[in-house]
């Protein structure tokens, strides 16, 4: 597995190493040691295990988020596609950070079997660029609904350059999350 920073700190990109021969491929999904091993090679702290899988299946131009839970309940995610394409979006919601308000976007399909880990602290969403894109994340803690928030999608000051697809497909929260900044 080959993990690499991305611009944000503490989100990284990680490349699965892919094994093909004539019946098809193999991959290593996860990997608790070479995970941990991963990020401290990028002078990044180990966070808590993973204790909850999601998946989702979506329509092409769902946008799902941006989401994000409050402590006691902060999430780190890692995040990959199983069938279909994203494009993923992680956003610094960290207040005293550098960082704080800058995004960072990536390219997650089934055929580039890119992965994204996200810590607690930044905002996550995703929209998906093909019909049936199934989606899988694990998460270091457990869904709270009392501590789930989220970020104006098409927040201005966030300016996310979503790609342009031909409907966006937005759920009613979603729609009417607050921005970022107020």
């Amino acid at each position: 597995m080959k993990f690499m920073p991305s611009t944000l700190p503490g989100v990284v990109i990680i490349e699965p190493d892919v094994y093909e021969d004539e019946r098809g491929w193999f991959m290593e999904s996860f990997n608790a040691r070479k995970f941990e091993d991963g990020l401290q090679q990028l002078g990044l702290p180990i966070p808590d295990p993973f204790v909850q899988d999601n998946q989702s299946c979506s329509r092409k131009g769902v946008l799902r988020g941006l989401h994000y839970q409050i402590e006691p309940f902060a999430q780190g995610k890692l995040v990959s596609v199983t069938q279909g394409a994203v494009f993923d979006v992680a956003v610094d919601i960290r207040v005293q950070s550098p960082t704080f308000g800058q995004w960072f976007g990536l390219e997650l399909s089934a055929d580039n079997k890119k992965m994204l880990w996200i810590p607690a602290g930044f905002a996550h969403g995703f929209l998906a660029l093909e019909d049936h894109t199934k989606f899988s994340y694990k998460t270091t803690n457990f869904y709270d609904q009392t501590s789930e928030r989220s970020v104006l999608w098409c927040d201005e000051d966030l300016a996310i350059e979503w790609p342009d697809v031909r409907d966006y497909i937005i759920n009613e929260k979603d729609q009417h999350a607050p921005v970022l900044r107020p």
